[in-house]
């Protein structure tokens, strides 16, 4: 087993920023109804607080189903590697300060009005708790391990995994 290390308040914030802004795309869930919904989605800031933040558009599924229930759930995986689970509770914004801060010229593929589209809208994700792994030597090193494990027949142990405490 890798060595185990729960992670709270500041210490989890920590981990989150770094974690989910050098892995950056995420898989977002949303819940309609009994099911979960997901897509993928790129977190444009994570805030002091370890709240995550994320642009869309006013007519999206995730907006929608945010508006019925804001529980959601959100998967970062760079493989072989890092790796984070959160789970919390979103609210939309439509304030253009707050858009004109996340904004990155790259959202205009998805929303060809720009900046000043109307229908750009902020998600805020407030993470209650999570889960995260991380490979304690990188990427290389642990693919030559899981080699090695594989053809040893011994189990892989290099990784750092631990509970996320924010509320």
């Amino acid at each position: 087993m890798g060595d185990h290390k729960n992670l709270t308040e500041e210490l989890a914030v920590n981990k989150i920023k770094d974690l989910a802004e050098n892995i950056k795309t995420c898989m977002f869930c949303t819940y309609n109804s009994d099911r979960l919904q997901s897509r993928p989605m790129s977190v444009q800031k994570v805030d002091d607080l370890g709240n995550l933040w994320f642009l869309s558009d006013r007519n999206s599924s995730q907006n929608a189903e945010i508006t019925l229930n804001p529980t959601v759930e959100i998967f970062f995986s760079e493989p072989h590697d890092k790796f984070l689970t959160l789970h919390g509770s979103a609210t939309i914004s439509y304030e253009r300060e707050i858009i004109k801060d996340l904004y990155d010229p790259i959202v205009k593929v998805w929303m060809p009005g720009g900046i000043d589209d109307p229908n750009l809208s902020a998600i805020k994700v407030v993470p209650e708790d999570g889960y995260y792994w991380n490979n304690k030597h990188g990427k290389m090193v642990a693919i030559a391990k899981m080699t090695a494990a594989l053809v040893t027949g011994k189990t892989m142990d290099d990784g750092i995994e631990g509970n996320l405490q924010l509320q």
